[in-house]
């Protein structure tokens, strides 16, 4: 599934599902600094990111595989 991650106006990090036409925070990171690892935004929904650089330029879509969340 596309999802796009970017910085938030707060300083947050947030992520767009462009199927599902949603935009929510991240809450959680399994790494540090994301890539490689799962992530779960504040719906409950958990992704797992492919490996990049750990210095990877944001905004980014990237194909991400939806593990768990309703």
């Amino acid at each position: 599934m596309k999802v796009m991650i970017r910085k938030s106006a707060s300083g947050g990090l947030t992520a767009y599902v462009a199927k599902k036409d949603l935009e929510e925070n991240i809450v959680e990171m399994e790494k540090p600094d994301m890539w490689g690892g799962n992530i779960k935004l504040s719906n409950g929904w958990v992704f797992a990111l492919p490996e990049m650089a750990a210095d990877t330029r944001l905004p980014i879509t990237v194909e991400a595989r939806r593990l768990e969340g309703d």
